[in-house]
């Protein structure tokens, strides 16, 4: 798909854009865009970029866990 038609293609409760600029540990490093507020984070992990999209969509619905996770605020 060209990157034209993959901007057009939006999700119901979110759109993320994932920049993969690192495979190391066994994991994935990067950043995250979160279209709808322009914000964009850096993730260390797959498990926090997981967590990431979590929190966002968490912000659409209910909230499961106000633990401290990766979250929104710490932009880069």
């Amino acid at each position: 798909m060209k990157d034209k038609d993959l901007l057009t293609k939006h999700g119901d409760l979110g759109t993320f854009i994932v920049h993969v600029q690192h495979r190391q540990n066994s994991s994935l490093q990067g950043r995250i865009t979160w279209m709808e507020t322009n914000r964009t984070v850096s993730f260390r992990s797959v498990w926090e970029m997981i967590k990431l999209i979590a929190g966002a969509l968490d912000t659409v619905s209910e909230p499961e866990d106000p633990g401290r996770e990766p979250d929104w605020e710490e932009e880069t």
